[in-house]
Formats: structure tokens, sequence, C-alpha cells
């Protein structure tokens, strides 16, 4: 059996602790498909730390968290077309 590596988790001190209550969810302009939206909110945190939270409009629950420079990297990856299917 492999062992599998080791989890390091950086925003261990944030995962739920982050203050959603007042976040602005951002969406796309079209109307909402069936299975929902991908909505973002940009929430600073008690740290002084602005992270970006990541849902489902249909699925309040959970809700992914990123750092600024992993949102930064993932964005600049999908304008390079990283992520696009390959057929």
């Amino acid at each position: 059996m492999t062992e599998s590596a080791p989890i390091y988790d950086d925003k261990a001190h944030v995962r739920g602790n982050l203050d959603l209550r007042n976040a602005e969810w951002k969406r796309p302009p079209e109307p909402e498909p069936e299975d929902g939206h991908v909505e973002i909110a940009f929430v600073e945190h008690t740290d002084g730390a602005t992270y970006v939270a990541m849902r489902n409009s249909k699925q309040l629950e959970p809700v992914l968290v990123f750092t600024m420079a992993e949102w930064d990297a993932f964005v600049a990856g999908a304008k390079d077309g990283e992520f696009d299917e390959p057929w």
C-alpha cells in the first residue's frame, strides 16, 4: 500500500471561522441553470487577510475557501486554457 502525502492545511484557522453572513456573492448574469451557478465572494477575515469563498448557488454548503494567491493562480490557469476539456 502506498502512503499518501502529508496534508498541509494553511487555512485551518479560517475554515469554519469565516463569517459569510454578510458576504456579497457574485454569479454569472445568465439565467440560473437547473444545477445552479458557481458563486464567489471576497471575504475579509479577522486575521486581516481577504479570502475567496466559492459555493454552488443550489447547494450552499460546502463552501470552498481560497487565499488570494490561490485564486489568482486559478484565474490565470483558466485564462490560459489550463482547464479546457481536451476534446
